[in-house]
């Protein structure tokens, strides 16, 4: 593999400022983000990432190509959960096993803009559509997860909860419902509609993504010390089960004739686990699972494999295979 790749990566701001974070918990710093802020930060990138994908999903149109990766986005958001449940389930019980399969089944917002950030570094051009994808894979993973609860659990006459609750908090929690209105209104109002936000969506973007990843540094070391609960196993499935996912996603790109910057963030997208959404789902909809399990795994293992190695690691994967 090309270490400059890595290097690359960890060399940008945003990558730094996340270590940043996690150097001040470890170094037992006061630094801290007021609790309110961050969720700011994190609407503001779901916001700009989503209308920005709305302008330039108007620009290319409905091709078969992007109808193909849509398909394929929604398709691989519910099969993950299918195959790595079976996998959990070799060490954890039912409830665990489905909320961590969720979690990986879904997907991280800030990864993916994290990559996207590589590409434009690199100068390598993906498509606005690949925001579409990133909002279609929200949310089927948690109806799935649920699914594989009610299929397995052999008390679920016991278990009492709505299933209008669960399709609301799937569909319109506050992540989904803000990255989809934003891609729509930017289909909406096109390339007027940019000229005239552009100041705010793309001036204050870098900024505000360097800000949310030193929040997460400082989240993200705040939640290893969870990592002694989960084992050996649960930590080797938090970083091998992404490369597998990726792997998967890659070949899918391939198979569909994605140029590299669509592969790279396709692939991110099936590598990512969701830190946000589905654990608010999975709170809510499966109390009996353990919190500490699926957000820790996702959260202090996955989401910073990802960020340091993964990206440049599927990039460099693509750069043969694409070759």
């Amino acid at each position: 593999m090309d270490v400059s790749l890595i290097v690359s990566n960890i060399l940008n701001p945003p990558v730094l400022f996340f270590f940043l974070g996690m150097a001040a918990v470890f170094v037992k710093s006061d630094l801290e983000i007021p609790a309110p802020f961050p969720k700011f930060l994190s609407l503001y990138l779901l916001f700009s990432i989503g209308f920005k994908g709305g302008v330039e999903l108007i620009k290319s149109g409905v091709t078969q190509e992007v109808v193909f990766t849509l398909l394929a986005a929604v398709l691989m958001a519910c099969i993950v959960p299918l195959y790595t449940f079976f996998i959990l389930r070799l060490k954890l019980d039912i409830y665990d096993a489905a909320a961590i399969a969720a979690t990986y089944g879904s997907i991280s917002a800030v990864t993916f803009i994290t990559a996207s950030t590589f590409l434009s570094e690199l100068g390598i051009d993906f498509d606005g559509y690949m925001v579409a994808a990133l909002a279609l894979m929200e949310s089927p993973a948690i109806i799935v997860g649920l699914i594989l609860v009610n299929l397995f659990t052999a008390n679920q006459g016991k278990r009492d909860f709505s299933w209008s609750e669960v399709l609301q908090e799937a569909f319109l929690n506050s992540s989904v419902f803000l990255l989809v209105g934003s891609l729509l209104i930017g289909i909406l109002t096109g390339e007027h509609g940019w000229q005239v936000l552009e100041p705010f969506t793309q001036g204050m973007f870098y900024g505000v993504l360097t800000f949310f990843l030193l929040d997460m540094g400082l989240v993200a070391a705040q939640r290893i010390k969870d990592l002694q609960k989960t084992g050996a196993f649960l930590i080797s499935f938090a970083i091998l089960i992404p490369i597998l996912n990726a792997g998967i996603g890659l070949f899918i790109a391939k198979l569909i004739g994605m140029p590299q910057g669509d592969a790279l963030l396709f692939s991110v997208l099936c590598a990512s686990a969701s830190y946000i959404a589905v654990p608010a789902a999975m709170r809510l909809t499966v109390p009996e699972a353990n919190p500490s399990l699926y957000v820790s795994t996702a959260l202090a293992v996955t989401f910073p494999f990802n960020i340091i190695v993964g990206i440049p690691l599927y990039l460099y994967l693509i750069n043969m295979l694409w070759r």
